[in-house]
C-alpha cells in the first residue's frame, strides 16, 4: 500500500479511528472498574551451594550449578507437594489446586535469587500463604536435594526478604488499563480504516476516474444539502457552489474539442440513481443563461423524469414524434424562456431501443441540430439496457455521469467499453456528488460565495402574483456586471452572442432599466400549469437572471 493511500484512509475514516479509540478506552475503563482487586505478597530466597560442585571444580562452577537449580525451583513453587505442606495451616480453607494457582515464582537473571509471589483477593490471606511458603519451601528443597536426608543437600535456600504484602493492589490498574484500551482501540481503528479503503471498489477521486476511463473529467459536482429540496439551480440556488460546478461543466463541454465541437450530446451513466437527469436539466439551464438556444430531449423512454423536474406535460413527446403521430413542433415545450425548449419522452413504448436507433431518430437529430445551439439528450443507464449506446451513435458525443462513492470501478469501465464498442465518441465523464470538504474533496479551495451586502439589482422585471410585474430588486444578484456568469462570457463570445441568429439581431439591454420585452433569456421555473398555452405565454413565468444583464431578441 502506498503512503498516499494510507494517509488518505486515515483522513477519510478518521471518525472510525476516533470511535474505535474511544470504545477501546471505555472498554479498558470498564475492565478496570469491574475487576476484583488482587493483592500480592512476596518472599525472596537465596540459593547457596558448596564451593566445590560434584565431580570437582571451582566456586564459579558451583555458582553456575546453583543458578541452574534456581530455574528448576521456579516450577517447584507451583507444585502440589508444596501446596499440601502450606495447607497444614488449619486456618486456610482452600484446596491444593487453589494454592498452586496463587503461587508463582521468578528467578532473577544471572543471580541465585528466587522470588515467590502469592496473589489473592484477600490481602491478609495472601500474606498468610506467603508466610507458609517461606517456611515450607526451603525444607522441601532441602529434602529433595538430600534425597530425603540420605545425603548432604547440594543446594540450600535462605529467606533474605519478606514475606511482605504490597500496599496497593497489583490489579486492576485503571490508568494502565485505560491507556492500554486506547492504544488497542487506536490500532483496531487504523486497521478498520485500511480495510475499508482497500476493499472499497467505488470511484472516489478525479484521478481514479481519469485513470479508469482514459477520457477527461469534464466537471466535478459537489454535494449540496439544499439540492434535495431544490434540485434546479434557480433563484437563490444560482449563487451556490453547486451552480458554479455546473458552469465549470458547461465550459468543459464547450472546450473539450475546439476543432470538432459537440452540439448534440448524449448524457448517460453506468447504472441508475447517479443523477444524470438532474445534471441534464441544470446543464441546459447554464447553457441557456450563457445566451445559447438549448433543447432537452428526454430519451429515457423507460423512466422519464425531465417533464416532472420542469413541471411540464410529458404524455406526448419523442415517442409520438418517432411514431409519426405528431409533428415535433407541436410537442416541444418552452421552459421559462425561448432559449430553453424541452422535448418530453411521450408515451412509454414497448421497444425503446428500436425507436432510438431508427432512421426517424437520425432524421430528427439532424433537424434539431440545425435549429438549436445545444441539444442535450437524457438516456437510460448503459449497463442495464442498450438505449444510450444506440442514441450515442447518432449524437456528436456522450458524457458519462459517475456518482462519487456509489458507482463501482468495474461498472464505469464496462460503461465506457459499451460506448466504444459501438464506435461512439466519449467526450468525458462527470463526477457527481463529490464532497465539498474533507479528505475526498476535489481541490483545496473553499466556496467563493456571493456577498449579500453587495448584491445589486439587475435590470429586468419579475412576474409576481397574478401576472403583475415589479422591479426585481429582491432577486439575487450574481455580482457580475459583464452580462454573463463566469465562463458564460467566454462561451457567448465563442458562439457569436453579438451576431445574428434566425434573422433576428441580438442586443444587450440597459442593465439599469427594466426590460420591456416579454421574451427574456433568463431561466426560471415557470408558474404556468400544464395546459395548452403557447410558448410565448409560458415564457412569462418568474425569471432569475444569473448573468446580471438581460438579452432580448429584436
Amino acid at each position: 500500500m502506498e503512503l498516499r493511500t494510507f494517509l488518505r484512509a486515515l483522513r477519510k475514516f478518521w471518525w472510525v479511528i476516533a470511535l474505535a479509540t474511544l470504545l477501546g478506552g471505555a472498554g479498558g475503563a470498564a475492565v478496570a472498574f469491574r475487576s476484583t482487586p488482587q493483592y500480592a505478597s512476596t518472599v525472596t530466597f537465596f540459593a547457596t551451594t558448596p564451593s566445590t560442585a560434584p565431580g570437582g571444580g571451582s566456586a564459579y562452577a558451583g555458582d553456575q550449578f546453583a543458578q541452574q537449580r534456581v530455574n528448576t525451583y521456579v516450577e517447584l513453587l507451583s507444585s502440589d507437594r508444596l501446596a499440601k505442606l502450606v495447607l497444614q495451616d488449619p486456618t486456610l480453607n482452600l484446596t491444593a489446586d487453589q494454592i498452586t494457582g496463587m503461587v508463582t515464582g521468578k528467578s532473577q537473571p544471572d543471580t541465585v535469587l528466587l522470588v515467590a509471589t502469592v496473589t489473592d483477593t484477600d490481602k491478609a490471606r495472601s500474606l498468610q500463604i506467603a508466610t507458609g511458603v517461606s517456611r515450607e519451601f526451603p525444607a522441601l528443597v532441602g529434602s529433595i536435594e538430600s534425597d530425603n536426608g540420605t545425603k548432604n543437600a547440594l543446594v540450600s535456600l535462605d529467606v533474605v526478604n519478606g514475606p511482605g504484602t504490597l500496599v496497593s493492589p497489583i490489579s486492576p490498574r485503571p490508568k494502565l488499563d485505560i491507556a492500554l484500551g486506547l492504544v488497542v482501540g487506536f490500532v483496531i481503528g487504523i486497521a478498520l480504516a485500511l480495510v475499508r479503503e482497500v476493499f472499497d471498489t467505488t470511484v472516489r477521486s478525479v484521478a481514479m476516474l481519469r485513470d479508469l476511463t482514459g477520457v477527461p473529467v469534464l466537471g466535478v459536482l459537489t454535494v449540496d444539502a439544499a439540492a434535495r429540496r431544490s434540485p434546479l439551480i434557480l433563484d437563490s440556488s444560482a449563487q451556490s457552489l453547486r451552480a458554479e460546478s455546473f458552469r465549470q461543466l458547461r465550459t468543459g463541454l464547450q472546450f473539450v474539442d475546439v476543432e470538432e465541437p459537440a452540439s448534440v450530446i448524449v448524457v448517460t451513466s453506468s447504472v441508475a440513481q447517479e443523477g444524470k437527469s438532474t445534471i441534464v436539466t441544470n446543464l441546459a439551464i447554464t447553457f441557456a443563461e450563457a445566451g445559447q438556444k438549448v433543447l432537452i430531449v428526454d430519451a429515457d423512454l423507460r423512466r422519464p423524469k425531465i417533464a416532472d423536474y420542469l413541471d411540464l406535460e410529458g404524455s406526448v413527446g419523442l415517442t409520438n414524434v418517432l411514431a409519426a403521430q405528431v409533428d415535433v413542433d407541436d410537442v416541444i415545450q418552452t421552459y421559462g424562456s425561448r432559449r430553453l425548449d424541452v422535448l418530453p419522452s411521450g408515451s412509454i413504448p414497448p421497444n425503446p431501443s428500436e425507436l432510438l436507433g431508427s432512421a426517424h431518430m437520425l432524421e430528427l437529430i439532424r433537424t434539431l441540430r440545425e435549429r438549436y445551439d445545444i441539444v442535450l439528450i437524457d438516456t437510460p443507464p448503459l449497463l442495464p439496457v442498450t438505449d444510450a449506446a444506440v442514441a450515442a451513435i447518432h449524437a456528436d458525443g456522450a458524457v458519462v455521469v459517475v456518482r462519487h462513492g456509489k458507482t463501482r470501478r468495474t461498472e464505469v469501465v464496462r460503461a465506457i467499453e459499451t460506448l466504444r464498442a459501438v464506435d461512439a465518441r466519449v467526450l468525458g465523464t462527470v463526477l457527481n456528488s463529490s464532497p465539498a470538504k474533507g479528505a475526498e474533496a476535489h481541490g483545496r479551495y473553499r466556496e467563493y460565495g456571493y456577498s449579500s451586502n453587495r448584491a445589486r439589482s439587475v435590470g429586468h422585471t419579475m412576474v409576481t402574483g397574478a401576472g403583475q410585474s415589479s422591479p426585481d430588486s429582491a432577486a439575487p444578484s450574481t455580482g457580475i456586471d459583464n452580462g454573463l456568469t463566469d465562463n458564460g462570457a467566454l462561451a457567448a463570445s465563442a458562439n457569436g452572442a453579438a451576431g445574428q441568429r434566425g434573422g433576428g439581431q441580438r442586443s444587450v439591454a440597459d442593465p439599469s432599466a427594466p426590460s420591456k420585452d416579454a421574451t427574456r433569456t433568463d431561466i426560471a421555473d415557470p408558474t404556468s400549469q400544464k395546459d395548452g398555452r403557447t410558448a410565448a405565454d409560458k415564457s412569462t413565468g418568474p425569471v432569475t437572471d444569473s448573468g446580471a444583464t438581460t438579452r432580448a431578441r429584436q
